[in-house]
């Protein structure tokens, strides 16, 4: 959660909360006692789509019941401006305060609830995020920006050239080792399976807490033994603790595994991030796990829960009950 003190403090900020910086974007803050505890982000939408949106991202902050809630459209005026008054229409058709609504172009905001021209005057104000405290403080902490959304898209691309000609390679002996595993005939092989699995995501945590890198092999194996819904379910409930280990594990995972097993590594770097706060994440790991396999039901369970909105604090409570 982020303290909130100014404009320049919020439009600082929310480059670190997204993790890119946003271009023809809008985005939507829930605030509850000056602290933002959710954060949406849209492509700037058609005027035909502006209506069904505006309703869509006003049930999701309805959902977090914020105190508040802060608007920002990023681009030209003639884009921005519809998609935030109605944002903000419809923020108060549910009773949700209006803090501020702003756009933000070119190095400058202006905003659309405060008409005072020594405050918001009509040119806008300039505000420089590189030098805010704010944004500093998010660097410190371990807080990334990436240029725009499409650089984060890369960084969870799957690797080429050498190095997924050596992960095919590794693929194949994982491939061999699990046949030859089959083969030997265990009496529970379920079992044998599943001690197997869990030892390979406890040694794969274990590294990545480290501040270690998984050799090639390792990844292939935790790529194949996860296709056995035991072993996938056992890593999905290890996720927790120091969510930015398992971010990191499942990013490395996703990126060097066959494609065509990124479903299950890929769900749960989406549910990593989702839990971490890492929403842009949560929903580019979906969209490759979906790729992989559009019925996976792990990924379609995800996919509900980001399309409505759904508080990692909310299942995070129902979880423990």
């Amino acid at each position: 959660m982020t303290s909130l003190r100014s404009v320049d403090d919020l439009l600082a900020v929310v480059p670190y909360l997204l993790g890119f910086h946003p271009a023809d974007s809008a985005v939507v803050l829930g605030v509850r006692d000056d602290r933002i505890i959710f954060q949406a982000r849209g492509d700037l939408p058609a005027p035909a789509d502006v209506p069904r949106l505006a309703r869509y991202y006003a049930d999701l902050v309805a959902r977090q019941h914020p105190t508040g809630a802060l608007v920002v459209g990023y681009g030209d005026g003639a884009a921005v401006t519809p998609i935030v008054c109605a944002l903000g229409a419809a923020m108060d058709a549910r009773g949700i305060r209006l803090l501020d609504a702003v756009r933000v172009a070119d190095g400058r905001y202006w905003s659309y609830v405060c008409t005072d021209p020594a405050c918001c005057p009509p040119e806008g104000r300039s505000y420089d995020p590189q030098t805010n405290p704010v944004a500093l403080a998010a660097i410190v902490d371990g807080s990334i920006a990436l240029p725009s959304r499409e650089a984060l898209e890369r960084r969870l691309a799957p690797v080429d050239g050498p190095a997924r000609a050596a992960m095919d390679e590794a693929t194949r002996r994982a491939n061999d080792r699990l046949s030859e595993l089959l083969d030997t005939g265990p009496r529970d092989l379920r079992r044998t399976l599943l001690r197997t699995g869990s030892a390979a995501v406890d040694a794969a945590v274990r590294c990545h807490r480290g501040g270690g890198r998984l050799t090639d092999d390792e990844v292939a194996w935790l790529a194949v033994v996860l296709l056995h819904l035991a072993v996938r379910d056992y890593a999905w409930e290890s996720v927790g603790g120091d969510l930015g280990v398992h971010v990191g594990l499942w990013t490395e995972v996703v990126r060097r595994c066959d494609p065509e097993l990124a479903a299950a590594p890929a769900t749960l770097l989406s549910f990593a991030a989702w839990r971490a706060g890492e929403g842009a994440v949560a929903s580019i790991a979906l969209s490759r796990a979906l790729a992989a396999d559009p019925g996976y039901p792990m990924a379609l369970l995800m996919s509900r829960a980001l399309a409505g909105g759904l508080n990692p604090a909310d299942w995070e409570a129902a979880a423990r009950t």
